[in-house]
């Protein structure tokens, strides 16, 4: 089955793209994509725990199955912006 993955944030800067076109076998689940992710960019792990998933614009979990043509989503946090400070 064939699922687009898109990026947002580090994943997006990690990666050097906002998203992608995979191949998966029948059956895979938002893991199976993490692992894949895992084996080109291990640093990407770090970032599993507090990252949000989403499938076809529905909040998903790692053990989400995954159907043909879905959407998958990887959005870590979100950071940056200015500093309090500065509106001070």
């Amino acid at each position: 089955m064939k699922v687009t993955v898109k990026y947002f944030a580090v994943c997006h800067e990690m990666l050097n793209r906002s998203e992608e076109e995979m191949q998966l076998p029948e059956g895979s689940t938002v893991n199976t994509i993490l692992k894949q992710l895992e084996e080109e960019w291990p640093e990407i792990a770090e970032f599993y725990e507090v990252m949000q998933m989403a499938v076809n614009w529905e909040y998903a979990t790692e053990n989400t199955e995954l159907a043909d043509g879905d959407e998958v989503a990887l959005i870590p946090p979100v950071t940056g912006g200015r500093d309090v400070q500065d509106y001070c």
